[in-house]
């Protein structure tokens, strides 16, 4: 997983300018899933998927993550709504600060393998499976 543009910025600033950021007050981020890499220059609907009932998921920055020496990782499981219609082969998620829109994509990064998603498939990652490594 990468940071983004935006997630590099922000993190930079926070380090050496000891400032906030457009998300610093935010209690969720949201994790999205996409049909091919955002990028870093990316928003959150860079290709994102597009299956009926697909929405990104809340996750509490407080509660939903841990960190342990260099890597943050989820800490229980992040389950999506279960297609309804439609399908999408899924490569890659991201994690970014709006529910739905553009969005501030902060991090992204490719699926272990692709998982194609069609009517009555619930994409998820259990726990510790989203690790975000900062080396």
């Amino acid at each position: 997983m990468s940071a983004s543009n935006n997630g590099e910025a922000d993190i930079l600033a926070l380090i050496f300018k000891s400032g906030g950021n457009p998300w610093s007050a935010d209690a969720n981020f949201y994790v999205s899933l996409h049909t091919g890499d955002p990028g870093e220059g990316g928003g959150q609907d860079t290709s994102e998927a597009n299956y009926a009932s697909y929405a990104r998921v809340a996750v509490s920055r407080t509660t939903g993550f841990s960190v342990s020496a260099n890597v943050a990782f989820n800490v229980g499981a992040i389950a999506f709504p279960a297609a309804t219609g439609g399908s999408s082969t899924l490569t890659h998620f991201g994690i970014g600060t709006t529910a739905t829109g553009a969005g501030r994509l902060l991090f992204s990064g490719a699926l272990t393998g692709s998982l194609a998603v069609s009517s009555g498939i619930t994409p998820q990652f259990g726990t510790d499976q989203l690790r975000i490594t900062c080396d």
